[in-house]
């Protein structure tokens, strides 16, 4: 029996019972199309926060107040205030840190601001006149923090969108004052809306110079981060390695394990959130793929319950010829024919509600988020299913082989 007879009496099988074809298809459909869903979304929200983390600027350095915990004992050690105005000041020395171009301590945390009996509760952001250099957002309306503002500790704030929107919806703050914990701050600048797409969000952010921040918002003495931009890409090691001996000498720490402090680079991050990211799509898609299974076992099923009807017909085709490797690729080519075309349109329809998924977050939640879909996830999904094929429509069709023709002929 040639191939293409196999085929077409394994279509012909096929088409006698289309609607519970069909349905035993969708069970691969279903699978198909959620692992398409999850690897496309996945790199899609990895490309999205990669992307920010990117535009950062791969030069900028941060120094993290604590060390990761790796144990209970080791909690609290991430809520140290180790970072100080004499770390500050032993990081500005060029001898220390010779290949520092600029370094910005930042201050952040959450506080009230009010205008006219509106409140609203935003990221307060202390830093320098570099937080637009090094954070590319600039505003556009106003001006920037300047150097004086931070000397004289000014009360001069900076609004995201989103604060305005919230303070004044449908006005402008800009040379107005607002109130921060009963504080009058002008407004001098306005940032232009970026929505949900940057990996810090600025809309919802009221930036201020670090030492307002520190004397009269927070009443802190110490930094939450610090940032450090290396004058090139080719000395981001080296200025690490000063960062850490300036600190260590400063802390009286000798063994690296006691550091009270982290100090991580654009590509730590990168690689960090990036295997994160990486590692939960794979899981998510393990976890859909359970359905690709439940999906194996209904074909399975479903071709036992067909080699028991067709019984008469095995008999039949033996009689006249047919061998146990005729009837035995016959069904097992119907098995492979309902899984791979679930997986097509698995597919198919993973893409489209993919797109439409993106689409929708990107126009409704203004998140830069744009379609992916990795030629990767649809030859895995073709293959899987084409597997799933395999594997569960082996047994029946090898029962329906083994049939005696005899006995099948006599089946009522």
């Amino acid at each position: 029996m040639t191939f293409r007879h196999t085929a077409k009496t394994a279509l012909t099988g096929l088409k006698t019972n289309k609607t519970r074809s069909a349905l035993t298809i969708l069970g691969i459909v279903i699978g198909v199309t959620a692992i398409i869903m999850v690897v496309s979304l996945g790199e899609g929200a990895q490309n999205l926060i990669l992307g920010q983390i990117e535009g950062i600027g791969a030069r900028v350095i941060g120094i993290i107040p604590g060390r990761a915990p790796k144990g209970p004992t080791d909690i609290l050690a991430t809520l140290t205030a180790s970072l100080k105005q004499r770390d500050l000041d032993l990081l500005s020395r060029k001898e220390n840190v010779p290949h520092a171009e600029d370094i910005m301590p930042i201050v952040f945390g959450s506080e009230t601001v009010s205008y006219e009996g509106e409140t609203y509760r935003p990221t307060i952001f202390g830093g320098t006149e570099l937080m637009a250099e090094i954070y590319d957002i600039y505003p556009d309306q106003g001006r920037n923090i300047s150097g004086d503002d931070v000397r004289g500790g000014a009360d001069v704030v900076i609004l995201g969108s989103k604060v305005v929107e919230e303070l004044a919806p449908g006005g402008n703050l800009l040379g107005e004052r607002i109130k921060i914990k009963g504080r009058n701050f002008l407004v001098i600048g306005i940032l232009p809306k970026k929505g949900g797409s940057s990996f810090i969000n600025f809309d919802e952010m009221a930036m201020v110079p670090y030492t307002t921040a520190q004397n009269y918002i927070f009443g802190i003495k110490y930094f939450n981060r610090i940032a450090v931009r290396a004058d090139t890409e080719a000395n981001i090691n080296t200025t690490v390695e000063d960062i850490k001996a300036t600190l260590r000498n400063a802390h009286n720490i000798t063994d690296p394990e006691k550091d009270d402090f982290g100090v991580e680079t654009q590509a730590d991050a990168l690689k960090t959130v990036g295997t994160i990211l990486t590692t939960l799509t794979l899981f998510l898609a393990l976890v859909a793929a359970i359905s690709l299974v439940v999906g194996g076992i209904g074909i399975m099923n479903i071709m036992l319950v067909s080699v028991t009807e067709r019984t008469r017909e095995i008999g039949l085709r033996k009689a006249l010829g047919a061998t146990n490797k005729n009837i035995l690729a016959q069904f097992l080519f119907e098995a492979i024919i309902l899984t791979g075309i679930g997986g097509f349109v698995g597919i198919l329809l993973g893409s489209g509600l993919s797109f439409a998924t993106a689409f929708i977050i990107s126009k409704v939640f203004g998140i830069a988020w744009s379609f992916s879909l990795p030629w990767q996830a649809a030859i895995l999904g073709i293959a899987v299913s084409g597997a799933i094929g395999l594997i569960f429509g082996l047994y029946p069709a090898r029962k329906a082989a083994a049939k005696n023709p005899i006995e099948a002929l006599r089946y009522e």
